[in-house]
């Protein structure tokens, strides 16, 4: 299946993900790779890469894989739970987030989100549940 890279982050347009500057790399059944800055949008108080920008990244691109799994204009992918842990703080440039399946039933998607910044270090890890809805 070929997916546009272009397309994908066309739809972001007018959304959080465009608030955010989340951009897509890499979309395949199964797998889905996004960066977004580490800047003025996404930073705490402190300086920081704020958790709440690293839960949406992981959400974004974990539900944008379940949707790409399904196929279906006829179903709809709703996030049922994300839980996060921060393990290292970032002041700017860039994070990767990379998500991959660990579980894909009829009725309920589980992914597992790495996000890296530039070196590769675990920044954060999350762990989020899709529900599949047949409309």
């Amino acid at each position: 299946m070929e997916i546009s890279i272009d397309a994908m982050n066309k739809t972001s347009k007018g959304t959080l993900m465009e608030v955010l500057g989340i951009e897509y790399m890499v979309v395949e059944p199964g797998y889905i790779k996004a960066k977004m800055p580490v800047d003025e949008r996404t930073r705490q108080p402190y300086g920081i890469l704020h958790g709440g920008a690293s839960v949406a990244l992981a959400e974004t691109i974990g539900s944008i894989g379940s949707a790409v799994l399904i196929g279906d204009k006829n179903v709809d992918v709703r996030g049922a739970g994300i839980t996060a842990n921060h393990v290292k703080a970032v002041r700017n440039g860039w994070v990767y987030g990379e998500a991959r399946t660990i579980h894909v039933g009829k009725n309920t998607h589980i992914w597992d989100i790495q996000i890296k910044d530039e070196a590769g270090d675990l920044v954060s890890t999350a762990r989020l549940t899709n529900f599949i809805l047949f409309k």
